[in-house]
């Protein structure tokens, strides 16, 4: 007989970020990933990001017999710009970052009360380029609030941003060099 994991909603930034998360995570957790990035501003880079981590996800679970669900939210860059409003001279990482991070999380932490799973996390802080600290915090008032646990995982630990690299090699993944958010293109910071 299977063993019964715990399930957990992953938010997925992109599927170069979700690969060393995922490969960590799927022993112990029944994943499902919710792509959830209105961040991407230009509809073309984020249909390429989704399509490479359904990619990687069908690819990952065929290699490792661990079956990874998939979700997609709703794309709408507005909400990306009605959360930005008023930051978007700030430098990355900075205020307009941390609402983006708010704006990704809360939606998660709804999808994962709409199908009933208790626990959420983030491949987000597997990147050297985003405050794990900020996204904790933010992460867990938002559990808080809404009666679910925070996973926490600080995945650029133990090599994880490495081993994101590595992974992203083997399956040929296409690695972005920006968060998706037109203020951050060109300033090369890597999701």
């Amino acid at each position: 007989m299977a063993e019964i994991k715990e399930k957990l909603i992953l938010h997925s930034c992109c599927g170069p970020c979700s690969t060393a998360v995922i490969e960590r995570l799927a022993d112990d957790y029944d994943i499902t990933v919710f792509y959830y990035n209105p961040n991407i501003t230009d509809r073309d880079e984020y249909e390429h990001r989704k399509a490479e981590e359904i990619r990687f996800i069908g690819e990952f679970s065929m290699n490792t017999g661990k079956s990874i669900g998939f979700i997609e939210g709703d794309y709408n860059p507005e909400d990306y710009y009605k959360a930005a409003k008023g930051y978007e001279q700030e430098k990355e990482g900075g205020l307009r970052c941390r609402e983006c991070f708010r704006l990704r999380l809360s939606k998660t932490a709804e999808k994962a009360r709409e199908l009933g799973i208790d626990i959420f996390d983030t491949t987000l802080t597997v990147s050297p380029y985003k405050n794990y600290a900020l996204i904790s915090e933010i992460a867990e008032q938002i559990a808080e609030q809404n009666n679910l646990r925070y996973l926490g995982g600080n995945y650029k630990k133990k090599d994880g941003y490495k081993r994101s690299i590595e992974l992203s090699k083997e399956y040929g993944l296409y690695r972005q060099h920006y968060c998706g958010c037109e203020f951050s293109k060109g300033t090369g910071s890597e999701e």
